[in-house]
Order: structure tokens, then sequence, then C-alpha cells
């Protein structure tokens, strides 16, 4: 499981380090590509296990090509995706693109997501921490009813 934070700095060729105790979970090759932090905007990185992101892939395999809006956050996730390899310092390369995207250099935050992991720009991430709506009533309750299986 991913979870945690951690602070870090990405070195002046792009690079980050992956926490040793999330490189189980990710395996030796990482695929990031944009997240969603909110609608419309991409804030952050995501990076997955291969296993993670086949996953994805196979689950969004049959979206209907006249789904216009997920088609549009696909072309995105897909056009935007690298792979990432670990070196033997554990750090992975984030992509010239990726990083321009999520205005990353410097410093940075790594947030795991349960099954994933976020990379954000640490002044970015500090906002949307002070952001109070990820705990409002509609929110809440839809966790509700996810943990409940409803």
């Amino acid at each position: 499981m991913l979870i945690g934070c951690y602070e870090h700095n990405m070195d002046s060729k792009g690079r980050i380090i992956i926490p040793a105790k999330w490189r189980l979970d990710l395996g030796a090759r990482i695929i990031v590509t944009c997240g969603f932090a909110r609608k419309g905007d991409y804030q952050c990185l995501m990076g997955m296990s291969e296993e993670r992101w086949d996953a994805f892939v196979k689950g969004v395999q049959n979206v209907s090509m006249a789904d216009i809006v997920v088609q549009k956050a696909l072309r995105k996730l897909f056009a935007l995706a690298c792979e990432c390899e670990l070196d033997k310092q554990g750090r992975i390369l984030i992509a010239p693109g990726l990083r321009e995207k999520a205005q990353l250099e410097g410093d940075i935050m790594l947030a795991g997501a349960n099954n994933r992991i976020e990379i954000w720009n640490r002044a970015r991430w500090n906002e949307e921490m002070d952001d109070e709506s990820g705990f409002d009533d509609e929110t809440l309750e839809a966790l509700t009813r996810i943990q409940a299986g409803i």
C-alpha cells in the first residue's frame, strides 16, 4: 500500500528519489502521467506500477469512442504517460513535458494514494492540503456509500 508523504527535491536533470518503502509496491518501472487534482486542472503527476497501469488500461478499453469527456481525459493520460525506470539510487527521471505540466522543480512532495503515488510541486501541495473541500458533506456521503458497497 502506498501511503504517507515525503518531501524531496528534484535535481537539475529532473530526477526524484522514490522512497525505499514504496519501491517494492511500484517495481523497477513506474508509469508516470498527469494526475487529476481538480476538474480541468492537472496540478500533479501520478505514478503507478506497470501492473496497476495495465489494470487501468484494461478498465478503460471499452469506453465508448462517443464519450467525448472520457476520451479527452484518456487522450491526455496516454499522450503524456512515460515509463520511468528506477536507477541504482532509487531515482526516476521525469520527462520534461510532465515536469512543465505540473510545474515541478526544486521542492516537491510525494504523496501515497493507495495504489498510486502523486508527485506535486510542494507549494501547490500545501495549497491542496489547506483546501477543505475534500471533506464537504457530499464527498463524505460518497465515501460512506463506497465503504458500504452501495
